[in-house]
């Protein structure tokens, strides 16, 4: 990164508050990075020893805007998984509503911390999306997504000795 490209580590970020939240702790959440919905499922089929996951995706979709205060959107996007017993959907219904406790935790440490990220010239859409994904995606497991969306300054000065001639 230098000083005309700005980021926000979504995974640093999100591993921080995993390790730190007690709900997290008490059910077991490990934090993992994975590559999209494709290394989501990767990691559910191949790690039995994590019962319960956050999971941030490495991979970040966005787009530039080419006004007068130019500036990218990149969208994260964070996995949480739960295991449970295939069929029983009450245990599953269970796992939801933890998920769904989870976001709101993060999501309320997340609204603390918005002022703060916001003067590092990035700036958080203050509407976040929560998907529960459906119960066939993974047997044994509940899953949902939340992403955000930041826009950073974008430098789009031309500079002559950038290009060659």
């Amino acid at each position: 990164m230098d000083k005309r490209n700005y980021n926000w580590d979504a995974t640093g970020y999100f591993r921080h508050l995993t390790s730190r939240n007690r709900l997290a702790k008490k059910q077991g959440y490990m934090f993992a990075s994975v590559s999209g919905l494709d290394g989501l499922e990767e990691y559910i089929a191949t790690v039995q020893s994590s019962r319960a996951a956050v999971c941030v995706s490495d991979i970040s979709p966005g787009y530039t805007e080419m006004n007068n205060t130019p500036h990218t959107r990149r969208v994260k996007t964070v996995f949480l998984m739960k295991r449970h017993r295939i069929g029983d959907m009450a245990a599953r219904a269970a796992c939801m509503d933890e998920m769904r406790e989870l976001f709101r935790q993060f999501m309320s440490h997340l609204f603390k911390e918005r002022t703060r990220i916001n003067q590092g010239t990035l700036y958080l859409d203050p509407r976040v999306q929560f998907t529960e994904i459906e119960r066939y995606f993974a047997a044994g497991a509940a899953c949902a997504y939340f992403q955000i969306a930041l826009d950073t300054y974008t430098d789009l000065v031309y500079r002559d000795e950038e290009w060659l001639e």
